[in-house]
């Protein structure tokens, strides 16, 4: 496998027809998010700063990707070590907010994974992957604040 990937996507806006010319404040924030081979969602900025609610904003975008790759990170893992995951859900969290340097910024992300295992399955261990997860996750190591981890196990 190449040490390197390429991933492409597409974020496509157009104005409201019955608009006024932008830059209009009040422009529409709405816009299509693809990628090839996907159905397109659609994207919008949260509503404090104008947008309309409707679409996924960048922030929920960027925490779903950190929530996503650490349930596949963790869920590999698992599975090369026969822990038998039963079901794996996050109910993760993300901070905005104004940084030491005075610029808006991702604060920090916290992930609360509830993972249901199989009865008799080695609980320390579905805990520890979860550092492992962390550590290996690719999104978590590139961006430049905290991601923190609240795991919860459940034997079923």
């Amino acid at each position: 496998m190449s040490d390197t990937h390429q991933f492409a996507v597409t974020v496509d806006w157009s104005p409201d027809p019955a608009a006024k010319p932008h830059p209009d404040p009040a422009f529409s924030r709405n816009n299509a998010l693809a990628a090839p081979g996907h159905a397109p969602v659609f994207g919008s900025a949260p509503v404090v700063f104008s947008g309309d609610g409707s679409g996924y904003n960048p922030e929920e975008l960027l925490t779903l990707s950190l929530s996503q790759c650490h349930m596949l990170t963790y869920l590999a893992i698992a599975a090369r070590r026969n822990l038998g995951v039963r079901r794996y859900e996050d109910r993760a969290t993300a901070t905005l907010g104004k940084a030491a340097s005075g610029k808006m910024q991702m604060l920090d992300v916290l992930l609360r994974p509830r993972v249901v295992v199989a009865k008799g399955s080695n609980l320390e261990d579905a805990r520890a992957f979860h550092e492992r997860a962390h550590a290996n996750c690719f999104i978590a190591n590139s961006v430049n604040f905290p991601v923190r981890n609240e795991p919860e196990i459940v034997e079923e």
